[in-house]
This record gives structure tokens, sequence and C-alpha cells, in this order.
């Protein structure tokens, strides 16, 4: 279930959040607690409340004391916004750097990219 790449509280978050994209998890739907969650992917109560507190104050969740997590209206919208933002930062503006780099003019992008958007459209 969990890899070697990041810190498992970050995993935790991400397959959380991808639940939310998804529709698995919707706004004010409650989520297992920290202890539920350690018990089921067996790994440290504390580990699972860190990643928990990042969906806290990333405003993804919120907590209802005494009762437990829940998925916070707008989660989702901030979720999409969040992953946009990063793919034009990571994918978009790499790519653009890359054509530079090599040559490859702004049209020919641009042609290549409708290309592909009425090859996804059939």
């Amino acid at each position: 279930m969990f890899d070697d790449k990041s810190p498992i509280y970050l995993q935790i978050a991400a397959q959380i959040k991808e639940q939310i994209l998804h529709g698995e998890l919707k706004e004010d739907e409650q989520v297992m607690s920290t202890n539920q969650y350690a018990s089921f992917y067996r790994i440290n109560p504390a580990t699972a409340a860190k990643g928990f507190q990042q969906l806290t104050d990333d405003q993804i969740l919120y907590k209802k004391r005494g009762i437990g997590m829940f998925v916070s209206p707008g989660a989702r919208e901030r979720i999409v916004s969040d992953r946009r933002e990063r793919f034009f930062q990571e994918k978009v503006d790499a790519m653009l750097e890359e054509a530079a780099a090599i040559g490859i003019p702004w049209n020919e992008l641009i042609d290549y990219m409708k290309k592909r958007e009425g090859e996804n459209s059939q």
C-alpha cells in the first residue's frame, strides 16, 4: 500500500484526497478515525494522525469534537484547484522550457495539442 518514495503521512493525505476527488468521500461525510485508519493499514496511530492533521491544515478535513473527522465543504474544489496549479507549474512549464530549448515553435505545440484533443474526443 505505502511506498518508500515519500513519508507515509503524506501518502495517507494523498490517498484521502484521491477518494474525495473521485467522489468516494463527499462533503460533510465522516472519514475513518485515525485509530481505525492506523489499525486497518497497520501503521502507527501518530503517523495516521499526522496525515489527518495535514488535511485539516489544508482545509480538506474538519474536526467535530468528540465525533470525528469530516470532509470539508469545498474540499474537492480545493483539491482540483491545487492540482491544476501544480500541473501547470510542474508539467506545462517544464514542457515549454524543453520545447524552447530544442527549438519547437509555439504554433507547433498548439497544433499538436489540437490534434491530440481531436483524437481524445473520438
